[in-house]
């Protein structure tokens, strides 16, 4: 098969549920991910085929971007922080807006050594993983009720530094504060990070079909009857686990910030902030715990 005609057969059939412009780019990066070809080859070099060895796998791909599902899940990994994660329907893909949690994160942690973090709701463990390669020394623990998505997040990477101590994930409902505080110990944690569950049910509406057809449900959608409730949990987690003068950051819900952020105030942290991301969206807000208890 023509490496031309592949690409403008999976243009079109991923044009029905896509812009054009978005499915092109969706097939041109297949094409220089699995083939190897620069997005150029198949003008300068019209007569140039598929792989034979790799057309079968490649059409059946095709036929998956096709049917809606994402991209990162058909190709098994996704780019997060510079660093290459292991992505399937086990965890919600990592986005580039999250990326902005890690480096906040880091800037604000203690500056101290053994720097001790908690990762709420963990999923592929891609902010426990950065933070853990990213500070040397630190040490990591990531919770996840989803036994699925913690084995997905405790595979992904095999060979680290001797310096990087490997991040320890556990299992544990968020909503179950005292589970929890149980599970991780009990310690006290300088940084506490999560992505949890935020979009209220009534925004399924919006959602594109690779998302909500494709991606773990249990790690988008908060409770119908109070769509703060993860947030509320991670504040009485935070006032159980956070060190006195710690950091906090949570991914929020853009159309929720202002109260997200009060559910923070109101729980006694000092320093609660509203962070806007790359877009100028607000989508995270941070916290402090007081120097007293």
């Amino acid at each position: 098969m023509l490496l031309k005609d592949f690409i403008k057969d999976g243009t079109a059939a991923l044009g029905a549920i896509y812009p054009k412009e978005e499915a092109r780019s969706m097939v041109m990066f297949y094409c220089a991910d699995v083939f190897g070809f620069p997005s150029y080859q198949h003008i300068t070099e019209p007569s140039t085929e598929v792989p034979e060895e790799l057309l079968e796998q490649a059409l059946d791909d095709m036929r998956r971007l096709a049917a809606s599902e994402p991209l990162q899940y058909v190709l098994g990994y996704t780019e997060f922080c510079g660093r290459t994660f292991k992505v399937d329907a086990r965890a919600l893909i990592p986005r580039v807006e999250t990326e902005l949690l890690c480096m906040k994160a880091e800037e604000m942690a203690p500056k101290k050594d053994g720097l001790k973090i908690l990762d709420l709701c963990t999923g592929s463990g891609c902010i426990a993983w950065t933070l853990a390669l990213d500070i040397p020394g630190a040490e990591v623990v990531a919770t996840d009720l989803s036994e699925d998505a913690l084995a997905l997040a405790s595979g992904q990477f095999k060979r680290i530094s001797k310096k990087v101590v490997r991040p320890r994930f556990v299992k544990a409902d968020l909503l179950d504060v005292e589970g929890t505080v149980e599970a991780v110990g009990g310690a006290s944690f300088d940084v506490i990070t999560a992505n949890p569950p935020y979009v209220m049910p009534s925004e399924k509406v919006e959602m594109r079909p690779n998302v909500l057809g494709w991606e773990p449900h249990m790690a988008i959608f908060a409770p119908d009857q109070d769509p703060l409730a993860f947030h509320k949990a991670i504040a009485v987690t935070a006032l159980r686990l956070l060190a006195p003068e710690g950091y906090g950051i949570v991914e929020i819900n853009t159309e929720l910030s202002e109260q997200t952020a009060s559910v923070f105030t109101q729980a006694g942290f000092s320093s609660v902030e509203i962070i806007r991301d790359l877009f100028d969206r607000p989508r995270f807000v941070s916290f402090r715990e007081k120097c007293f208890k």
